[in-house]
């Protein structure tokens, strides 16, 4: 029987991403006057269509587009949730060496 991958399992793979990499944990960022800024380099989930992705906000200065990490849609949770495990596999090895 295999276990159901829930939403709280898929952001704590991302958080551990961005954690891993130094990236900020969310989004975007309130300033002293109220306003959000985009926070280039986070990684976070999109929900769309019945599915779900990895995205990665822009580094481009000025631009607030996103990057679709994997370049596949978004798609069933347990597709992603093993995506992001191989993901975070790829990181400690590297980090390992």
């Amino acid at each position: 029987m295999t276990q159901r991958i829930t939403d709280k399992m898929l952001q704590g793979q991302v958080d551990r991403i961005n954690k891993i990499l130094g990236r900020p944990l969310t989004s975007y960022s309130k300033d002293e006057n109220g306003n959000y800024h985009p926070n280039a380099g986070n990684f976070h989930l999109s929900w769309a269509y019945g599915g779900v992705e990895l995205h990665e906000m822009s580094h481009t200065p000025g631009c607030t587009g996103i990057i679709d990490v994997f370049m596949c849609g978004h798609g069933p949770k347990r597709e992603l949730y093993n995506r992001l495990t191989a993901f975070i596999r790829g990181l400690e090895l590297k980090n390992s060496l």
